[in-house]
């Protein structure tokens, strides 16, 4: 138990939401391939086979090749659900052992019949048992109307080759029934495993494009920011610059006045753009969680959101509205969350801000980890209304994002900062 535990914690914990599920799945098909089969064959033979020297004989031979066939349906599983899924093509040979087993074993049934070596039960349990370790690779390996229709071939070519060496009269309706369920369940088995995994993975990468376009979208409105900032200025400068070269060509002292407004234009720019990169333009607070709210819900994630921030300073507000900003981008981009809460709280002269999600995996850095410009970035702006910036994990899977920024001192007359609201204001489940 210890092992299973550990082995859950480093590997289970670490895979994806699909990575999970196709995992299962494989597995589940796996125990299909030899359980079916096996229990199918085994048991019958048992009660069934005849004790003399040639059924016996090739009782024994069709074990091992029952097997055999379990054997290499583990193998081309593999090869025929990553075909399905559109990750590679299928090797060219992939199905020939196993078909050439399959062959072999129904050989084998139909001798077996022939000498009257195994009861008509232990002979339709035997087919199923031939077919099911070859039918699950196969019917991910080739389209549905192929699988069905050679699946059809092979019964009518089957039962013909029973009628001809041992007639069964109606038990060959029963042999029917057994071929006909075992390429159903293979058929039902695989493509609805294979389909359910092709939607998740889907799914996934949907999330994937959603957190890139969030990012994308970002770096589109940072782009703005600047651009409003720079345009104007830029070209004023431009402007005064070619001004002051056909002044100083002319020989007039106009071209210094000129020469002095391009220096002014360039350092006032200069202070707008660190203005904008340190993100000291004044931010809406509320309007980046509605924002957040909205971003995470499209991408799938249920997100919470408590408290108010009507009253704060607009420099509080404005350092929170960037942590939340940079908080959203982190959950979109790093891990496999499923819910994520953002907590507004104001009381004892400060405002605290907490984002917590879950579906972190454990290779996931650490507190520590967060030095690069993003978490960096909101220590600087943080540290200049003496704030502080906390992040590291809040327990398995889970990660915390906290922000601390104390409030001035109300002004006389001013009403003083609304109390944390203790009820979720707003909730997007998707």
């Amino acid at each position: 138990m210890g092992r299973i535990r550990r082995w859950h914690q480093r590997h289970w914990r670490a895979l994806s939401k699909a990575e999970r599920v196709e995992l299962q799945s494989v597995v589940t098909w796996h125990a299909s391939i030899w359980v079916f089969p096996l229990s199918w064959l085994l048991l019958p033979m048992v009660g069934g086979l005849d004790r003399r020297p040639l059924p016996l004989t090739l009782g024994g031979l069709l074990v091992v090749v029952t097997v055999l066939q379990c054997a290499a349906a583990g193998r081309g599983l593999r090869h025929a659900l990553d075909h399905y899924l559109g990750r590679r093509a299928l090797p060219p040979r992939a199905m020939v052992p196993p078909a050439a087993l399959l062959g072999l074993a129904l050989a084998l049934i139909v001798v077996l019949a022939s000498v009257h070596g195994t009861d008509p039960v232990t002979t339709r349990l035997s087919i199923g048992a031939a077919l099911m370790p070859f039918g699950l690779p196969y019917a991910l390996a080739v389209p549905v109307h192929v699988f069905l229709r050679r699946s059809a071939a092979l019964a009518v070519a089957l039962v013909a080759a029973l009628a001809v060496v041992r007639p069964l009269g109606p038990g060959l309706v029963a042999t029917v029934v057994v071929i006909a369920f075992a390429a159903g369940f293979s058929l039902s088995a695989a493509r609805c495993g294979a389909w359910t995994l092709s939607v998740l993975w889907e799914a996934e990468r949907a999330r994937e494009i959603e957190a890139r376009l969030a990012v994308a979208e970002e770096r589109l409105r940072f782009g703005r920011d600047l651009h409003d900032v720079l345009g104007r200025n830029l070209a004023v400068i431009a402007l005064k610059a070619e001004l002051a070269v056909q002044l100083a060509q002319r020989g007039r002292p106009e071209a210094v006045a000129q020469m002095t407004e391009v220096q002014r234009l360039a350092q006032e720019s200069q202070r707008e753009v660190r203005a904008v990169v340190r993100g000291y333009r004044e931010a809406d607070l509320g309007a980046e969680l509605t924002g957040a709210q909205g971003v995470l819900a499209a991408a799938g994630i249920a997100c919470t959101v408590t408290g108010s921030a009507a009253g704060l300073p607009a420099s509080v507000q404005s350092a929170l509205g960037w942590v939340v900003r940079e908080a959203a981008t982190n959950v979109l981009r790093h891990g496999a969350p499923r819910t994520c809460a953002v907590t507004l709280r104001v009381a004892d002269g400060g405002a605290e801000l907490t984002v917590e999600n879950d579906g972190v995996p454990e290779r996931c850095p650490g507190p520590e980890a967060g030095r690069g410009s993003g978490l960096a970035g909101l220590r600087e702006r943080l540290a200049q209304l003496d704030g502080t910036l906390c992040a590291g994990p809040a327990g398995p899977g889970r990660f915390r994002l906290t922000a601390a920024v104390p409030l001035p001192p109300p002004a006389d007359g001013a009403p003083p900062v609304p109390p944390p609201a203790s009820a979720p204001l707003s909730e997007v489940t998707p």
